[in-house]
């Protein structure tokens, strides 16, 4: 099987058809679109934009400084 990186070579769709590795991610995320509605996705995303501020807020601050 050929190293296919997929965010780059499948933008417009699988390159690889039924080679794909990733097929049974295909058929979660059909599953998970047809029974999930909208507002649960929102909240959802919501909770995870929530979460990784948490963290963000949480880490001590990075100080960059210029170079000479």
């Amino acid at each position: 099987m050929q190293a296919v990186n997929c965010a780059e070579a499948c933008v417009n769709g699988c390159i690889l058809g039924d080679q794909c590795p990733n097929l049974e991610y295909k058929t979660k995320t059909s599953q998970f679109i047809e029974n999930t509605s909208l507002d649960k996705m929102l909240e959802i995303a919501e909770a995870a934009v929530r979460r990784k501020m948490m963290e963000r807020a949480s880490e001590p601050p990075q100080w960059i400084l210029p170079e000479d």
